[in-house]
């Protein structure tokens, strides 16, 4: 794989480091794909900065409830564009009592009230239903998951927290700067064996840590891509979301012509390409003949080793992982990993998945069939689990026997479900190893509880390689070391009628006297103040691992349950990274109550007199006291909007950051009106630390560089030091200045 240093221009279908005579690079750079789906939804006029509609979107159960709660208070009547509702993250876990399925006719109701499209539980996984009936090339999907990716179809599809949809649902915009655009450059075809899970593996390990792609557009183009099936292309485009990349688009061909043709909409079908001269702003170029079957091992999908490599240096690489892993845990529980290494030099896992958008997609199925048939898992501590992507997917499974030769097997045949990707299903025991072809493998995400000293370990492979697994027992096999296998890939039938029968498509015909159906976990969310001239918050969590993943901001998993409550989802804050954050959130929430009851609480006071020796003289009645967090890089993983929302309604009003993971949590943020600080010197700060910024609402809305800050100590000592809010639009500065979206609704 090599990852060119600089720019490169596509000519004829062939990379150049320069453009031919008479093409300026700002010509080229509209020759991208990208570029021609970005302008026709642009609404701004100007390409440098985006305002964008888009062609549908797409929620799951544990966001559609906050976006429709937030739509509404501010302003929404109807759904302007279609919405898909899915039901395939609470479907499974139980816990909170009635509330999921409550979370379910809410979304039923909706959809009749405002005309939208409700999937039921267990009948498809959120980004198989819209692959199959949302998808088109040339059309956008915003979609409140992070693994909101339809590139592999034409479509450029984007992942964001809640507030970016609840915008598009009151006619507004998708603002953004103008992104990057790299080329992927495939050529060659995988090798038997090598499955769509492992190139996207060797993509994410090449390009996570470095940041290559980050927030820019991955563009698939080259020979190799005419050798990849629909489902391949869509099993590596799923996973371009861990390379922090903001969108993917794919070159289409006959392969995607007879994807829509099969799934019985042939005019979705355009052919896209790039211009003649197409210029991109980076270019990885990958032989598809070179990918080995590879593993990532816990705790990120970017710590990915071929099999090869960790069978043959198995205590040196697992004790790396091991350290690695435990160090990012913080002492709460240890990760045994060397312990799977056996007497005989093998490395046992005692659990294998495959599931969910990444994983439970047809053909990687139809091989996991292939690899078991007449093989038999055995009866030690190994389990096997399949999840389908969706029912007609299960349907054509059962059809042509895939299902019989898993279950024959000794593996266990579920439902559609996205439970093992976030941590709700398949829980292994305290101590074990579990692969998986899911996307993701942070802690907590196999469902362990690191805070109660529970502790499995997750890594992720390729379907074809768990199966081979499987069938050896569970000592851990590389599809490709299984030679005998004949891959029958049978042809795949789609029946529409599956989805006609239950999914309720009321786009285009709300029903506006239709009444919202409440569960007594569903509540609105709390007022929110607006930003005040200056203002003071306190530190109240210092974290500094070199990323934070939304996972550790609110965890997933049976937490998710509250997510239709926001004070009660609160509780759960940074509960298992520190579980000292909340009270220490609520205390400072209390002393700002006290505040506005005009009643200056004595700690308050101290500080004040403390910045009363730099000069400063903080008008209490205009200085709001809020809560901060300090991380060098948040917001990594999920499009939750929980990560913020949870911070703010517990009193929140800042994060400070040397750089944000994600632009979807940065916006989250915003949205919420918790201001996103940047800075180059976080040694000026510790938990527990006091920082005033005056004239913040006068910077913020004439969009200074920098604004002034002052760190008070609990020891009385003060630091004075700069901040910055980086490149924002009007709508955001004001957004913030009004305390969040929906004042913002309210007041505009």
């Amino acid at each position: 794989m090599k990852l060119h240093p600089q720019g490169v221009y596509l000519v004829n279908g062939v990379l150049q480091d320069s453009a031919p005579a008479g093409v300026t690079e700002a010509d080229a750079r509209r020759g991208t794909i990208a570029h021609s789906i970005l302008e026709a939804h642009n609404t701004s006029g100007d390409m440098a900065n985006l305002r964008m509609k888009f062609d549908s979107m797409t929620s799951h159960d544990i966001t559609y409830v906050g976006i429709i709660q937030t739509a509404r208070a501010s302003g929404m009547e109807k759904f302007p564009l279609p919405y898909v509702m899915t039901n395939c993250h609470n479907s499974l876990c139980a816990v909170g009592g009635t509330i999921n399925e409550d979370d379910h006719q809410f979304a039923l109701s909706a959809a009749h009230k405002y005309g939208g499209i409700y999937v039921p539980p267990n009948m498809a996984v959120i980004h198989s239903y819209n692959r199959e009936m949302m998808s088109g090339c040339g059309r956008m999907i915003l979609g409140s998951d992070s693994h909101t990716r339809y590139g592999a179809l034409g479509t450029m599809a984007v992942g964001e927290g809640g507030g970016e949809l609840a915008k598009q649902l009151v006619g507004r915009t998708y603002d953004m700067a103008y992104p990057g655009v790299v080329a992927i450059y495939l050529t060659g075809k995988p090798n038997p064996g090598v499955g769509p899970h492992d190139v996207a593996l060797a993509l994410v390990g090449a390009t996570y840590a470095n940041g290559y792609v980050k927030n820019k557009v991955m563009e698939f183009i080259g020979p190799g891509v005419a050798n990849l099936s629909a489902d391949y292309r869509n099993g590596i485009d799923v996973m371009t979301t861990e390379t922090t990349c903001w969108s993917s688009i794919w070159q289409t061909d006959e392969v995607t012509e007879q994807y829509f043709l099969q799934h019985s909409r042939p005019e979705a079908y355009q052919e896209l390409k790039p211009a003649d001269v197409a210029y991109y702003d980076g270019c990885i170029e990958l032989d598809l003949s070179t990918v080995e079957c590879m593993i990532a091992l816990p705790m990120h999908p970017s710590y990915a080793y071929p099999i090869r490599e960790l069978k043959a240096n198995a205590k040196e690489i697992l004790a790396a992982a091991q350290e690695q892993a435990n160090k990012q845990l913080g002492g709460k529980v240890t990760m045994d990993l060397v312990s799977k290494i056996q007497p005989d030099g093998r490395i046992y896992v005692e659990q294998g998945v495959v599931a969910g958008c990444s994983g439970g997609t047809y053909e990687n199925i139809c091989a996991v069939a292939d690899i078991l048939r007449g093989q038999n898992c055995g009866n030690g501590a190994f389990k096997f689990s399949v999840y389908p992507d969706s029912m007609p997917t299960y349907l054509e499974l059962v059809k042509n026997g895939a299902v019989a030769d898993i279950v024959s097997a000794g593996g266990i045949f579920r439902e559609c479900f996205c439970g093992p990707c976030f941590g709700a299903g398949d829980t292994p025991a305290n101590g074990e190893f579990s692969i998986r072809h899911t996307t993701r493998n942070f802690p907590n995400r196999e469902g362990s509880k690191p805070g109660e000293g529970q502790i499995s370990a997750v890594a992720l492979m390729d379907a074809r390689s768990i199966a081979a697994t499987a069938a050896n027992g569970g000592y851990l096999t590389a599809a490709s070391e299984v030679c005998d296998t004949e891959y029958t890939a049978p042809e795949y039938h789609f029946d529409q009628g599956v989805y006609d029968k239950r999914v309720y498509n009321g786009w285009g015909h709300p029903e506006p006297d239709y009444a919202l159906k409440f569960g007594p976990n569903i509540k609105d969310w709390p007022e929110q103040p607006a930003l005040s001239d200056d203002l003071l918050v306190k530190i109240v969590s210092y974290i500094t691992d070199p990323v934070t993943t939304t996972d550790e901001l609110i965890p997933s998993g049976e937490t998710s349950s509250f997510r239709s409550n926001p004070l009660r989802l609160a509780e759960f804050t940074l509960s298992r990274k520190d579980p000292a954050y909340v009270p220490g959130a609520k205390a400072v929430h209390a002393l700002d109550e006290a505040r506005r009851a005009g009643n200056l609480p004595e700690e308050v006071a101290k500080v004040y007199a403390e910045l009363a020796k730099l000069g400063y003289t903080p008008d209490a009645k205009a200085t709001n006291i809020g809560s901060a967090i300090f991380a060098n890089k948040p917001g990594d993983g999920s499009a939750r909007e929980q990560a913020a929302s949870c911070q703010r309604v517990l009193g929140g009003a800042a994060n400070f950051a040397c750089e944000y993971a994600t632009k979807r949590y940065r916006s989250n943020c915003i949205n919420w009106g918790m201001l996103p600080f940047l800075l180059d010197t976080p040694n000026v700060l510790d938990n527990g630390d006091y920082v005033y910024l005056p004239g913040v609402r006068k910077a913020l809305l004439e969009a200074a560089d920098e604004l002034e800050a002052v760190a008070v100590k609990p020891d009385g000592g003060m630091v004075k030091f700069t901040v910055r809010l980086g490149a924002m639009t009007d709508a955001e500065r004001q957004i913030l200045a009004d305390g969040c979206l929906i004042n913002y609704y309210k007041h505009h």
